[in-house]
């Protein structure tokens, strides 16, 4: 993988570059940033770059001996460490390095979600267990047999448990030429001996921009569907892309008479929302949820007075600063609250009918009786 085939991050690209060109290459790395942002695409192409025979001054060249193989990710130098379901106690990262290799080349924007698919997970708990540990540190104590850098890439190190402590040594005194990349998402997980004695590169989330243009130009996708999946997915390039694979909705009508409903307590109209609702599956609910979310979120930045920063279509906005007109700053936020507490609900199927009734008397108590919730969160 190439950084030109990498959606924006430009100055992380060019952080990267510069430590192999000025021969700042720390040994051991944390690539720190949310799902879907490249991370993970980042690591193997600074791996790539690290290992290339003729390096160009903004990328590797891709057609030597060294890129090809990186391209198949069967670089004998390049190895691998993740989360797996294991069936067995002496289950490795390499019991399982085929379906990686297909998993991480058909989505480079890889979760756990995705990488679940290609496992008989069943309903096992993801993990690195102590065979993997022990693995690594005989690949890692062996030297480079091909290229100047051996290289190991660490994915998701919040699923080491103390059992990670048994890499603290060769993460601190590795062999000559070994680089230990970590890629993660969530820092407060990570075992605070391993996060010490990492070099961080915090990696942001996408901008819209990035990901609209990327679902135009990279994947033909129609200006408006990429625009939606761009706003719902947060600059998340991995859930825009899980979107567009499912049955296309317009959630914006739908969500705008959910509110309407609850704003004028019309109980039996939405109880007809609840049923239909309730029937649309897990996907589309998070989806309609996390636009309920974002929808919010643009309506309170017209309420503060940051009318500049929406990013919604025109209709659309038009009709955030009609319902702003009936909202205030912590009607928004106690909305927000209870959309993000449903959204955490379903992921761990919840009884939808049963939730999404709860959550319409919850609005109804806030927009129509003007109940705020009491709780830190609202104290203005």
């Amino acid at each position: 993988m190439q950084f030109k085939e990498i959606v924006g991050q430009q100055a992380v690209k060019q952080r990267l570059l510069n430590t192999v060109q000025e021969n700042r290459v720390s040994h051991a790395q944390l690539f720190l940033g949310p799902e879907g942002s490249g991370s993970l695409a980042l690591a193997v192409a600074y791996a790539q770059y690290l290992s290339c025979e003729d390096k160009q001054p903004h990328d590797s060249c891709g057609v030597c001996a060294s890129c090809r193989k990186y391209e198949k990710l069967v670089h004998p130098d390049l190895h691998f460490s993740y989360p797996f379901f294991a069936s067995d106690k002496n289950d490795t990262a390499l019991s399982f390095i085929e379906q990686w290799r297909e998993a991480l080349l058909t989505h480079p924007y890889l979760s756990l979600d995705l990488w679940r698919g290609y496992l008989e997970a069943e309903n096992k708990q993801a993990n690195i267990n102590i065979a993997e540990c022990h693995q690594i540190i005989k690949k890692l104590s062996l030297k480079p047999f091909e290229s100047v850098y051996k290289i190991l890439i660490l994915w998701l190190p919040e699923y080491l448990d103390k059992e990670g402590n048994t890499l603290l040594k060769i993460i601190e005194e590795p062999q000559p030429n070994t680089v230990f990349l970590l890629v993660a998402q969530n820092q407060d997980q990570i075992l605070n001996t391993i996060l010490s004695r990492t070099q961080l590169v915090k990696i942001p989330t996408l901008g819209y921009t990035d990901v609209r243009d990327y679902l135009v130009n990279e994947k033909g996708i129609p200006g408006k569907t990429a625009e939606e999946a761009a706003y719902l997915s947060s600059g998340n390039l991995t859930e825009a892309l899980t979107m567009l694979t499912q049955e296309t909705n317009s959630f914006h009508q739908d969500f705008l008479d959910w509110l309407r409903k609850c704003y004028s307590n019309k109980g039996l109209e939405m109880m007809k929302f609840v049923e239909k609702i309730a029937k649309a599956g897990r996907e589309p609910q998070k989806n309609f949820i996390r636009y309920g979310i974002n929808y919010i979120r643009e309506c309170c930045l017209i309420l503060s007075g940051a009318g500049e920063l929406v990013h919604l279509p025109a209709a659309e906005k038009e009709t955030a600063q009609k319902m702003s007109a009936v909202m205030t700053i912590e009607m928004t936020e106690a909305i927000t609250n209870v959309l993000e507490k449903a959204h955490y609900a379903v992921e761990r199927n919840a009884n939808p009918k049963i939730l999404f009734l709860d959550v319409s008397l919850q609005i109804i108590k806030i927009l129509h009786f003007k109940i705020i919730p009491q709780g830190n969160q609202y104290i203005t």
